[in-house]
């Protein structure tokens, strides 16, 4: 008998990304298509579809995960109101998938099902208090306890990007002021990066080339580029940077005290060359004297954690 394949479909705002998956955490087939977010309800849906039928390549799976940009309900399937997904408003999309696909539907916010796959067949295989961040255009996160997403009384559990840790800092794009995604995720460390670059432009040489000249023109990707290339502003930017997620990292040991604490996303790898930092500072945000016994990881998952995690939904 064949072995069991689960599909997994990544919802982003401008591509939806799927595959196959085994149980086992093994990504057999990668397809992708445009999303189109600003669209209809069911032109959102139709770009869903497509990517998954290119996936499937006729094979059947057993079921069918879809990790989305939330706010979401995952007990009921239900997409409410993600400002990168305009199509879908209080949308049906586990329900409207599996009567196309044909198969049993669950949906998550992409970060708790990152963090799935992590706690499953990742970085955090073995633990049981499993805390994931992800690190890109936005930060997320997710809280696998024993095997399980926590998911909360409603299915909000662990906003972790919206965690402010400046009550006095800028306004985040989800009204609060001094949030972790506003100080710290890709557009952050960009602005941080450009300021300083114009504060001292003969250091920022390597930078502004990575940037093609510009400082107007310098992004996450051009600081992390230029930092390898031994640029001072880039290493400043991101020295800055790092701290607030030590800011951050200690509050989130304080609450949960988990077992590991994964990074993944775009910018994990370029975080995890500061775990030493981070660490050490840390331990002036925590109150647990322990704390720096918790191993800082970095995901397995890297571009496929949307991938592998949906289809880990799939799973008992």
């Amino acid at each position: 008998m064949a072995e069991p394949v689960y599909l997994g479909v990544d919802i982003g705002g401008t591509k939806v990304a799927a595959g196959l998956v085994t149980a086992k955490g093994r990504i057999l087939t990668q397809a992708r298509a445009p999303m189109n977010s600003r669209g209809s309800a069911a032109e959102g849906l139709a770009a869903v579809l497509a990517a998954a039928g290119a996936a499937t390549a006729g094979r059947r799976p057993a079921a069918a995960g879809i990790s989305s940009p939330g706010p979401l309900d995952p007990r009921r399937g239900v997409v409410l109101n993600p400002p990168n997904l305009p199509c879908w408003r209080n949308f049906r999309l586990a329900a409207a998938a599996g009567r196309k696909l044909g198969v049993p539907v669950k949906v998550d916010n992409d970060a708790n099902a990152a963090a799935l796959a992590e706690a499953r067949w990742g970085a955090g295989r073995g633990y049981g208090a499993v805390f994931y961040a992800t690190l890109g255009t936005g930060v997320g996160a997710g809280l696998v306890l024993d095997g399980r997403i926590y998911h909360g009384r409603t299915g909000a559990a662990v906003e972790g990007g919206h965690v402010s840790v400046d009550w006095r800092g800028v306004r985040c794009a989800c009204g609060k002021r001094g949030c972790i995604e506003a100080l710290a995720a890709g557009p952050a460390l960009a602005k941080r990066a450009r300021a300083l670059a114009r504060r001292e432009p003969a250091k920022a040489r390597k930078l502004i080339e990575a940037a093609g000249g510009r400082v107007t023109g310098i992004t996450g990707e051009a600081v992390g580029a230029a930092w390898r290339a031994g640029d001072a502003v880039a290493e400043e930017a991101l020295r800055q940077t790092a701290e607030w997620y030590a800011i951050w990292l200690g509050n989130m040991v304080d609450v949960l005290e988990p077992e590991v604490i994964i990074f993944g996303g775009g910018m994990g790898a370029l975080f995890a060359a500061w775990f030493p930092h981070i660490r050490k500072h840390m331990a002036a945000w925590t109150i647990n004297r322990r704390a720096g016994e918790i191993p800082l990881r970095l995901a397995r998952y890297g571009a496929e954690a949307g991938i592998a995690g949906a289809a880990a939904l799939c799973l008992p």
